[in-house]
């Protein structure tokens, strides 16, 4: 694992508010010389650090008006095999309007984040599509009432 200094940590900071930003801008923004941003940055990409950059795009401006969060009780015996672990993250991949994919631990093993503009696409999505994926149980569902950050 690589250790990052207050230099680095400050270059990250900054990159994730606005991934847009030159190196120039940056350099302004963190009081870093110019060469080192660049240096750091071509370091962090190396490493593995900074995967790639990416936009956030204002959801409800698509007509996506609600986020919601669904957990799924996945039957594992259903996971014996390899083959079903990648079928299983083909069909969750393959899901419309699902922005993250989780597994986590606890008393669901499923986490989907999921942008869509209704009530109607959301039962569409989860008894027309996901509750016909093999091992799918139980699910339950968060709104999201207000995002912070």
């Amino acid at each position: 694992m690589l250790k990052l200094d207050e230099t680095d940590l400050k270059i990250l900071d900054v990159l994730k508010d606005n991934s847009k930003l030159s190196t120039s801008k940056l350099s302004k923004k963190t009081g870093i010389p110019i060469t080192t941003v660049f240096n750091r940055i071509k370091k962090l990409e190396r490493e593995k650090i900074i995967r790639k950059y990416t936009i956030n795009v204002d959801e409800k401006r698509l007509g996506k008006l609600l986020t919601a969060y669904i957990v799924i009780h996945y039957d594992i015996s259903v996971w014996d095999k390899e083959s079903t672990r990648g079928e299983l993250r083909h069909q969750l991949l393959s899901l419309p309007n699902v922005e993250e994919i989780k597994y986590i631990s606890g008393r669901f093993d499923i986490l989907l984040k999921v942008c869509i503009k209704d009530m109607d696409e959301l039962n569409s999505l989860i008894l027309g599509k996901l509750r016909k994926i093999p091992g799918i149980g139980q699910t339950e569902t968060f709104f999201v009432m207000e995002d912070v950050k």
